[in-house]
């Protein structure tokens, strides 16, 4: 699995050297609020890494740290899952940014590199993108990079701390891609 990256941040996959930068970009409840993940202690962060390189080993999901080049810093992770080569589409999603990264460019950034990978090397034909209802600092990224908002998935998901959470729905399309494209190299990076 190669890495990708661009002036701003390099995606690497995930591997066991990276549970100490992990582990301290992940300590931050605020990070936590909207998913059902919960990597507060060494141990969640040990088991997320171990489970994540699994995953890559059965083809079922590429997870990948986020790494701001600037700082050379692990700042976050996100991961390509739900892939289905036959139909060749696949999911963006579990990506957490440290809080101290929100509001930069470290998220805009490491989309349109995954975008880039997603559409012009696996040849993908559909990328979509969840988020919690209730999270609209996502809702409003995704949607300002160009993804297409589909609906709402009704008690989609269970949260971390055990409330029932409705999910957006969002996609972007390889006809898209040309456009959206252009929309972040001259609006977004």
């Amino acid at each position: 699995m190669e890495i990708l990256h661009n002036e701003v941040v390099r995606l690497e996959p995930i591997e066991r050297e990276h549970i100490d930068g992990l582990y301290e970009a992940a300590h931050d409840e605020r990070i936590w609020a909207h998913t059902s993940l919960y990597l507060m202690t060494r141990s969640a962060v040990e088991n997320y890494v171990e489970s994540a390189i699994q995953q890559r080993q059965a083809g079922t999901a590429i997870t990948f740290v986020i790494i701001n080049k600037a700082a050379e810093k692990i700042v976050g992770s996100t991961t390509l899952f739900e892939i289905d080569p036959s139909h060749k589409r696949l999911e963006i999603g579990y990506t957490w940014i440290t809080p101290a990264c929100w509001g930069t460019s470290i998220n805009t950034n490491c989309k349109y590199v995954l975008l880039t990978y997603c559409f012009e090397q696996l040849g993908m034909n559909r990328v979509q993108l969840k988020t919690d209802n209730e999270n609209i600092r996502s809702q409003q990224a995704i949607e300002r990079i160009g993804a297409k908002k589909e609906g709402i998935l009704r008690n989609h998901m269970v949260r971390n701390n055990g409330t029932l959470r409705d999910t957006h729905l969002y996609s972007i399309t390889k006809e898209e891609w040309p456009e959206v494209k252009s929309h972040f190299e001259q609006k977004l990076l």
